[in-house]
């Protein structure tokens, strides 16, 4: 057993583990502030996907043109999409990269580009921001994601 901690231990002393799980933190806290956005706007425009959710508005038929979807209720969802279709192959992938032994400063300007890049997506799905504005926002966080698998596959696996 104190072997195991033993590790463990080295791991969190790890400083590139360490802005792993700093970075990691932070773009997980972000997607679910998407959440609470996402039910920011269903409330504040009364939309709900649920019945049960209207019950507050009424009941029967009068409750009933509140199940409908929105606009900006949609657009939120979608950003949230999309932050789930990233971030979790970031967290993978991120994770086999700190454990592969990347320069500090190498990982840094991984991790911090890839959060920069989804919160930037963020702000251009939600506010909106003309396009090409999330599109690039969008390609540099995949690409980030794409160089950090690389990497991986380069150092750690037998191809």
């Amino acid at each position: 057993r104190s072997g195991e901690m033993a590790k463990l231990t080295q791991l969190i002393d790890n400083e590139v583990f360490r802005a792993y799980a700093t970075y990691a933190t932070i773009v997980l806290l972000k997607m679910m502030l998407m959440s609470l956005v996402t039910a920011y706007f269903r409330i504040t425009r009364k939309a709900f996907a649920n019945p049960e959710d209207t019950a507050s508005f009424g009941k029967g038929e009068s409750a009933k043109k509140y199940l409908r979807a929105d606009a900006d209720v949609e657009r939120v969802r979608r950003g949230h999409l999309n932050d789930l279709e990233n971030i979790v192959p970031f967290l993978g992938i991120g994770l086999l990269y700190a454990l592969s032994g990347p320069e500090l400063y190498t990982a840094l300007l991984h991790f911090r580009i890839f959060t920069g890049a989804r919160i930037a997506h963020t702000f251009a799905y939600l506010i909106p921001l003309p396009q090409p504005s999330r599109g690039l926002s969008w390609a540099v966080g995949y690409a980030v994601t794409i160089s950090m698998a690389y990497k991986v596959l380069k150092t750690a696996l037998y191809l």
